[in-house]
């Protein structure tokens, strides 16, 4: 993961959607489409690109009547990124109920749902009969013997 992407706020992910979208834009294109989003004021989202451009996500570039700002890191990579960060965070025997939540709950095309049929597929025939887990093993937290998932 970069570390771009590992300091990324919330508010500022969402002030990357709004770049990511607009590819390159002016503070004040920036700002008023955020503002169709979110109820905040110029003053905070100037504050935002400020930090997205200190953290290295955002470039900008000075013009005679203002600044323009552009991705410094794709969109792709950084949600790649951040999702790879939460998943190393999940014990492995977890993460198989964990995929099948979040497969349920969201919203997929029938092409996305072949493309899984096919990665599940080519997976089963080497896949081990049970994950193990890897968290710290004491007797409070560890996950063996457990057959279901904590809620």
């Amino acid at each position: 993961m970069t570390s771009t992407s590992k300091q990324i706020s919330s508010a500022e992910w969402e002030l990357m959607r709004v770049v990511w979208t607009l590819k390159t834009a002016s503070s004040r294109e920036i700002i008023q489409a955020a503002q169709q989003q979110q109820a905040w004021s110029a003053s905070t989202i100037k504050t935002l690109l400020r930090r997205l451009v200190q953290k290295g996500a955002l470039q900008t570039q000075k013009t005679p009547h203002h600044f323009v700002y552009s991705p410094q890191i794709t969109e792709g990579q950084a949600q790649v990124d951040l999702a790879e960060n939460c998943w190393q965070q999940i014990c492995d025997m977890k993460k198989g109920s964990i995929l099948q939540h979040l497969v349920q709950q969201s919203p997929l095309s029938q092409t996305d749902i072949h493309q899984l049929q096919k990665i599940l597929t080519t997976k089963l025939p080497s896949a081990p009969q049970s994950v193990p887990c890897n968290c710290l093993a004491t007797a409070d937290h560890c996950c063996i013997g457990k057959e279901t998932q904590d809620d």
